[in-house]
Parts: C-alpha cells; sequence; structure tokens
C-alpha cells in the first residue's frame, strides 16, 4: 500500500510540474490569452473601419453630395461657378516654399 500512495504521490508531482513549469502549462495559456485578447481588439477595430467604408459607400452610391465632397478633397476639383484661393501662410513664404498651384477659375 506503501508503494501505491509514492507511485501517486510521485504522479502527482509530475502533472503538477507540467501544468506550471513546462511551456505547454500555465505560462502557454497566459501567452495564448494575451494573443487572443490582441486579436479581438485589431478584430473591433477592423470592424469600426469596414462599417465606416460601408456608410461611405452607401452615401457615394446614394447622392452627389458625398461624391462632390470626396472629388474636392482627394482630386482637388472645383466646380464651374467656384473660384478657389489657397492661403500661404507666412512662415512659408519667408522660406520660399510657395505651393504650385495658387487659384484657379
Amino acid at each position: 500500500m506503501k508503494w501505491l500512495a509514492a507511485a501517486l504521490l510521485v504522479v502527482m508531482v509530475l502533472l503538477q510540474y507540467r501544468l506550471w513549469l513546462s511551456a505547454s502549462g500555465v505560462q502557454e495559456y497566459t501567452q495564448l490569452e494575451t494573443a487572443v485578447a490582441q486579436q479581438r481588439s485589431e478584430d473591433d477595430r477592423l470592424a469600426d473601419r469596414n462599417r465606416q467604408l460601408a456608410a461611405e459607400v452607401r452615401d457615394l452610391k446614394s447622392g452627389f453630395g458625398a461624391l462632390e465632397e470626396r472629388a474636392r478633397s482627394d482630386l482637388g476639383m472645383i466646380a464651374n461657378n467656384e473660384t478657389f484661393y489657397q492661403v500661404v501662410p507666412a512662415h512659408a513664404q519667408a522660406q520660399g516654399n510657395l505651393p504650385t498651384r495658387t487659384a484657379a477659375r
């Protein structure tokens, strides 16, 4: 009976060692938990971006307001009845960094 108790104690110690100190025990579990948390935050960020892009696509498909705004900001387009004025900061003039396009009609 003593041998059985000693064998069970040795098995229990080995299992505890594997659980607490081996690479596939608690350390791996905490690393996996951290990786899952990081992936969830990345997924949430990407889901928000996807919602914003879907809203932008709906706006672009539904009307010309969003399309005009996009053309103005991304392509620098100006409507026929508008005049474009570009304000150059004073420090840019002093350094000689004047923009190439100053006014358009």
